[in-house]
């Protein structure tokens, strides 16, 4: 599996035209999407569960479930996203999460409620990251890694702007007044976004160059080890962040100071974020997965490791949030590094769809898991150990793609060798 630079020979998208609208509008529709159909249930969840009498645990399987439908929905709409392009699935999205939400409202029952947030796991699916990336991978070609940047620090606002807001409108209404309110806002803000936004000619893939190995992309052993290692990468990320407060608090932190060290970790998400474009210009895809991967692991070992003082566990927090933010762009741009951007969505559903799975599960496993381990810091060694595996797959995976190289391109789009690739 060959490293490539970010360029048009890479990408085929060099000289392609960018739409003017899509950056801005993808900044407000992740936001408003993110914020509404995601953040604002864990805001509504105590007062659901007391009005309804539905145990937490329920409620809370309903939401997973919607994760995973996410998940799997992904794949055919990656497929739709590469042939057909992004307006109509993410406008489709909009008006389909604004009619999951209106069902979760009116839900009178606890089936109907779930049948709501399986409805919302599509629309998850079509208006989240992954067709948004889909788009900009496309669209902007070379300048790809800015662009998603650019986004996911937008999107990174999401619980800022929402939890709030859904917490004072849960003030004055009902939780199913408040997400009739959320329906509307989701409603006035996506849909004409993404109808109008999104109406630039959707350009041609770039054509596969001659493969010489005929085993498909989504099949080879690169492909699947990479997919793995995300996957159990992605697991120890997701249940850091889900199990940061039991942690904080098993070492006297009150709960009020280990809510401010989620948040601040959030806050070093998105400074990662910002950091990743530097890096993926001075480092090779390998390295810097390797690295990054390894990094998570090392800031889950540290925070498993090292009782305090809580002041140098929240700086630990922060940095783990910076590595969570730069991991969010890696996955971002996974498959443009090693196959370029002929099967885009598809192939990056399929190399995504484990790792979605995997975090669905995250909060359930690490509350299964602290108990039995002996607590919330063997837990963290756990994950950490995890993550050691993680970085090893990817290695693996990169050398198992060198035996079987792609293309190679050098800055300024130029090839360095003779393309092979393989079929996706």
């Amino acid at each position: 599996m060959t490293d490539l630079q970010s360029s048009g020979a890479a990408t085929g998208t060099g000289d392609r035209s960018r739409p003017r609208a899509v950056l801005p509008a993808f900044c407000v529709t992740q936001i408003t999407s993110w914020g509404i159909v995601y953040y604002a249930f864990p805001v509504l969840l105590p007062r659901l569960t007391d009005d309804t009498g539905w145990s937490v645990n329920a409620a809370t399987a309903a939401f997973s479930l919607a994760l995973l439908v996410s998940a799997l929905a992904g794949i055919p709409i990656g497929r739709i996203l590469d042939r057909r392009g992004p307006r109509a699935v993410m406008t489709f999205g909009s008006v389909i999460g604004t009619l999951a939400l209106l069902l979760i409202a009116a839900a009178p029952n606890l089936p109907v409620f779930t049948c709501g947030w399986i409805l919302a796991g599509v629309a998850m699916a079509a208006t989240f990251y992954p067709p948004a990336f889909a788009a900009l991978t496309r669209w902007w070609g070379p300048g790809r890694v800015r662009a998603l940047t650019i986004v996911t620090l937008a999107g990174g606002l999401a619980s800022t702007v929402f939890a709030p807001l859904t917490a004072a409108l849960a003030e004055h209404l009902s939780w199913r007044a408040t997400y009739a309110v959320l329906a509307v806002i989701l409603a006035a803000v996506t849909i004409p976004a993404h109808a109008l936004a999104l109406r630039a000619p959707w350009p041609p893939a770039p054509p596969a160059p001659p493969s010489i190995d005929r085993t498909p992309v989504a099949r080879s052993r690169p492909f699947l080890l990479l997919a793995v290692a995300f996957t159990l990468s992605g697991f120890a990320m997701y249940a850091v962040v889900m199990g940061i407060i039991p942690l904080l608090t098993e070492r006297g932190a009150s709960a009020t100071t280990a809510a401010w060290a989620l948040g601040l970790g959030g806050a070093g998400q998105t400074l990662g974020r910002t950091l990743y474009a530097a890096l993926a210009t001075r480092t090779s895809v390998t390295t810097r997965t390797v690295t990054l991967i390894a990094l998570g692991g090392a800031t889950t070992a540290s925070l498993g490791f090292i009782p305090g003082p809580l002041p140098l566990l929240v700086v630990l927090a922060i940095l783990a949030g910076v590595v969570r933010g730069n991991l969010t762009l890696l996955q971002a741009t996974a498959v443009t590094d090693r196959w370029g951007t002929t099967h885009y969505g598809r192939l990056s559903a399929l190399l995504s769809a484990p790792a979605h799975i995997a975090a669905a599960l995250a909060p359930w496993a690490s509350a299964a898991l602290a108990v039995p381990l002996g607590g919330y810091p063997h837990l963290f060694a756990a994950l950490a150990a995890l993550s050691v595996v993680a970085a090893c797959l990817a290695l693996l995976a990169s050398r198992e793609g060198r035996a079987r190289p792609l293309s190679r391109s050098v800055p300024g789009g130029k090839p360095a060798s003779r393309s092979r690739t393989q079929r996706p």
